[in-house]
């Protein structure tokens, strides 16, 4: 669970989320969980869809997904490794509501 501090290559080509000036960003903002390299640092993705595929129907769905950032780089992105944690499903999107339904999961990952 170290590998993005002994392993980060600091090459022009970004190949894994350590090298980014974002993980940079929030060491500098965040020292004291930067300074245990064992700390867990997750990345929460989703994006919203029509689940029948209808541009007509305004029900949505909006998967969201937990990938852990301290894995190498060959296992960082691989399905095995992300994690559908919510789904939301709404008669309409949920915009910029999306916070309310995510409350809980940032609740129980603190």
């Amino acid at each position: 669970m170290i590998w993005h501090l002994k392993c980060r290559a600091d090459s022009e080509v970004l190949i894994h989320p350590a090298q980014s000036t974002a993980w940079k960003h929030f060491d500098e903002v965040h020292p004291s969980f930067a300074r245990d390299p064992r700390n867990v640092r997750l990345g929460l993705a989703t994006d919203g869809f029509n689940a029948w595929g209808h541009s007509s129907t305004s029900y949505s769905c909006w998967p969201v997904f937990i990938i852990v950032y301290n894995l190498p780089l060959e296992m960082c992105m691989r399905p095995e490794f992300t994690f559908l944690t919510v789904v939301i499903s709404r008669p309409k999107n949920s915009g910029k509501n999306i916070d309310v339904f995510l409350r809980p999961l940032i609740d129980d990952l603190k």
